[in-house]
This record gives C-alpha cells, sequence and structure tokens, in this order.
C-alpha cells in the first residue's frame, strides 16, 4: 500500500494523497485581475490527479505584487476575476484548492521572468515604491524600499484579513501564508533584513512578531473547517542570517497557535545565498521541523520521481510532499506515479481510455 497515496488532514480538510502542487506564480494578471490563462493553467492542473492544488503567490494588495502582472484578490474586480476562473475549473475537477497570500516587500516592483525579470523603478510606468522592515535594498540594482511604520504594519494586517475573507468568499478551502523566498514576511524573521530597533526587530521573538500576528488575524478570519498553514524559508544559505534553529521556533510557535500546516522551503532572501542544489536538499529541514511539532509538515524541492517521493512519506521525512516546476513540465505526474507505485488517482472519465494498454490503470 502506497503511503504517497493515502490520505492526509491538514487541519479539517482532507486530501485523497500526499502530493501537493506548490504555488508557481504565473505573471499573467491583469492589474492583479486572473485572466483566461489561470483558467488554463488552473484546470489543467486540477485534473492532474494530486490531493491539492495552491494557486500561485497572490498579492493582498497592489503594492505587494512581485511584478506588475502578479495576481492579487484586494478588490472586488479581482475577486470576481477569479471567480470566474475558479467556477470552470470546479465544473470538471473536485481537488481541494488553497491559495498562497503574499506580500513581496523589498522584493516587489519587477518585470516579468521572460522580459529580464529586473527590479522597476518608483517612476517606471510599471513600477512603484516598496517597502521592507528595513530601508535595505535587495542588490546594488535594486531601489531602497521604505521602512515600513507602525501604520504601514497595521495596513498590511488588514489587507491580509480582507484578502482571507475574499477567499473565503470565493470557496477557497485553504490559506497559505507566504513566509518563505525572500518576501515581506521572510524579510522581518531574517537578521539581515531587519534593522529595526522596534517590538519587531532584534530578538527572535520580535522578528517573528509579525508572522505570527498575520497568521493569528488570518486564521481568526477563515473559517475553522478551513485550513490555514504557512510556507517557510527554513534557512538563508547565509552566514549570520535565518536559519533552522529560528526556524524550529518559528514552528513551535506556529504549531501553539493550531497552524494547521508548514510547508519547508529554503532560500530567496539574499542574492549572496549559496544553495547546495540536489535531490532532497531541502527534506532535512521539513524532517527536522518534523520531529518538534504536531501539525503536518510538507517537504518540497528537486522532488521529481515517485519512488523518491514515496521514500519521503514512507521513511517519514515529512507529511507531505510538493510539487512545482516537475508538475508544469509533467501535469499527469500524479497519474504516471500511481501507476508505478500500486495506486489509483481521481481523473475525468473523459481521459479513462488513456492507460497503457495492458496495464493497470491509475485512473479511478
Amino acid at each position: 500500500m502506497s503511503k504517497l497515496f493515502s490520505p492526509l488532514s491538514l487541519g479539517k480538510l482532507s486530501l485523497e494523497n500526499r502530493i501537493i502542487i506548490a504555488p508557481m506564480c504565473q505573471y499573467s494578471a491583469n492589474n492583479g485581475a486572473a485572466s483566461d490563462w489561470h483558467t488554463i493553467h488552473l484546470g489543467q492542473l486540477s485534473l492532474s490527479g494530486a490531493g491539492l492544488l495552491i494557486l500561485e503567490a497572490t498579492a493582498v494588495n497592489p503594492e505587494g505584487r512581485i511584478s506588475y502582472a502578479d495576481l492579487g484578490l484586494w478588490d472586488d474586480t479581482t475577486q470576481a476575476a477569479l471567480a470566474k476562473s475558479l467556477t470552470a475549473v470546479r465544473q470538471y475537477s473536485p481537488m481541494p484548492i488553497g491559495i498562497q497570500l503574499a506580500h513581496a516587500g523589498r522584493k516587489a516592483s519587477t518585470d516579468k521572468p521572460w522580459d529580464g525579470g529586473g527590479a522597476l523603478m518608483p517612476d517606471h510606468l510599471n513600477g512603484w515604491q516598496t517597502v521592507a522592515p528595513s530601508a535595505i535594498a535587495y542588490d546594488e540594482n535594486s531601489p531602497i524600499p521604505k521602512a515600513m511604520n507602525q501604520d504601514d504594519i497595521d495596513s498590511l494586517i488588514s489587507d491580509f484579513v480582507n484578502a482571507a475573507k475574499r477567499a473565503d468568499e470565493l470557496g477557497l478551502d485553504l490559506i497559505e501564508i507566504h513566509g518563505a523566498h525572500g518576501y515581506l514576511l521572510h524579510q522581518f524573521l531574517s537578521p539581515l533584513t531587519n534593522k529595526r530597533d522596534d517590538q519587531y526587530g532584534g530578538s527572535l521573538e520580535n522578528r517573528m512578531r509579525l508572522l505570527l500576528d498575520v497568521f493569528k488575524a488570518v486564521r481568526a478570519a477563515f473559517p475553522s473547517n478551513k485550513a490555514v498553514g504557512v510556507r517557510i524559508s527554513a534557512t538563508d544559505w547565509v552566514d549570520g542570517g535565518w536559519d533552522l534553529p529560528q526556524s524550529i521556533e518559528l514552528a513551535k510557535a506556529l504549531d501553539a497557535l493550531g497552524c494547521d500546516f508548514i510547508h519547508v522551503s529554503t532560500a530567496g532572501l539574499s542574492p549572496e545565498q549559496d544553495i547546495p542544489v540536489a535531490k532532497n536538499f531541502q527534506v532535512p529541514f521539513a524532517t527536522a521541523i518534523k520531529q518538534v511539532v504536531n501539525m503536518p509538515v510538507i517537504a518540497v524541492g528537486l522532488i521529481t520521481e515517485a519512488q523518491q517521493a514515496e521514500s519521503i512519506i514512507s521513511d517519514e521525512h515529512a507529511d507531505g510532499v510538493a510539487l512545482a516546476r516537475g508538475i508544469l513540465y509533467n501535469p499527469h505526474w500524479p497519474w504516471h506515479a500511481a501507476a508505478e507505485l500500486g495506486a489509483q488517482v481521481q481523473a475525468p472519465k473523459q481521459y479513462l481510455r488513456s492507460s497503457p494498454h495492458g496495464q493497470p490503470s491509475p485512473i479511478k
């Protein structure tokens, strides 16, 4: 019996298997509003047989977008556009769908990756003034962000709450708060980017405060029968930065607050990061955190093969595995993994005849 294809509960949300489609930015929104591309993209992934689909990093206000083409959920227009895509997708797929709520902080105001991805200055047509915990630029080619004051922080928390309420109205099953990859909440966590001397800076307790406050506010605003979790970068891969011991303390604090899951990635904060990229290179961080919390832990990062994913679950290194680039490359990855591991997944009846001749069908 495959462990990868056994059920998993994230809070009160039940998943048919432990394969999670990680959030992946598409840079295809119009002023934050989902486009026809999102309908096609999400529709394809929702037929993959995974246990959960999490929408891309979705900005809680316009300034929180990574690029001008990022998805947002901050007003009636962005909500209606996403509702249109989700309505189409749900006609054909029962897969649970979540959303990652985010703010890019000092890494906002960039061009699309295929147009270079560079920082756009505030006076550029598609640029704006960025914000951060401290007025420290990402690199020499990036603008200096505005250090957030208390009013800015209060507004940010309200924006997360507003987006969470809209996510509920959209019928979404789960919220993942983006505290990873060098974006705003991660910037508050790391001593490399947080040089504040108020209640949000200095000690580990203070640097964790904003993320924990956002979690508490979102959890209170989102129905208790739906899941709320957090994605973190467990290390900056830079000396003197955010690291695993600090991540463990954050995970414990989130666990105590009733967090439904933690999604463990790494990196993204600093151009000085030195990452030893290899298969499973981030899994040990998930494993270390799993040993100290009760909530499910999701591992991610170069998980590309069925038996590799099965071993992560069966050896109890993590409770779930997330795929990103790999499932873009092969949107039916869970079908193929199920066939290899002797399991089955949900798929549309229109595809029932797709299984290779003479082999057991992984489709149910």
